[in-house]
């Protein structure tokens, strides 16, 4: 009769202690900031004080130069925060994603062109780039969210062109260009 042993089954390693404060702040944000009308403590434009009043029970963090309380306020614009930053990243990793690997596949000079330009928003401080683009075009919502996404893009291409350039040789790469697959069929 012979003796079987269990399979070697590897040790799920605990989330490190910063990680898991970290993780746990974020989920409050992001509830606080999607619930914001149900559980905030006051209407987002309501006078609930007098001005400048320090932090108490009734106001948490106080009030502004209006009497508006800042905590209700605060959850309020992160809602608009948060949806910012998610669409410019979205935003930001699609149309590098994109290019740089239509730019991998491609080569020639629309790939020269690209790199070339990219470098060029690259060398620009993304932050003052971002301020002047900003003092020109009309200031809403979209015109933040397209700069932020745009100026963001630059590092998602050189990624994603890097790692395409060298995927791009591979033999089964090579096998459906000799098929006739179309670029798009070999981006994607």
């Amino acid at each position: 009769m012979s003796v079987s042993v269990p399979p070697h089954v590897k040790a799920r390693r605990p989330i490190p202690i910063g990680a898991a404060i970290g993780l746990f702040l974020t989920g409050l944000f992001l509830f606080a900031a999607i619930f914001a009308p149900l559980i905030a403590p006051h209407p987002l434009g309501g006078i609930v004080g007098d001005v400048w009043m320090p932090m108490s029970g009734a106001h948490w963090l106080g009030t502004d130069n209006l009497g508006r309380d800042m905590l209700s306020r605060m959850m309020y614009g992160a809602r608009t925060t948060i949806f910012i930053a998610a669409v410019a990243t979205t935003l930001s990793f699609t149309l590098g994603s994109i290019l740089g690997f239509t730019a991998a596949v491609v080569g020639g000079w629309f790939d020269m062109m690209m790199s070339r330009f990219v470098d060029l928003l690259m060398s620009i401080p993304t932050l003052i780039f971002g301020l002047v683009v900003l003092s020109v075009l009309p200031t809403n919502l979209v015109t933040l969210i397209l700069v932020m996404g745009i100026l963001d893009s630059t590092r998602v291409y050189r990624l994603s062109r890097a790692v395409a350039v060298d995927v791009n040789v591979m033999e089964y790469v090579e096998a459906a260009k000799l098929r006739g697959e179309g670029s798009g069929w070999i981006i994607f």
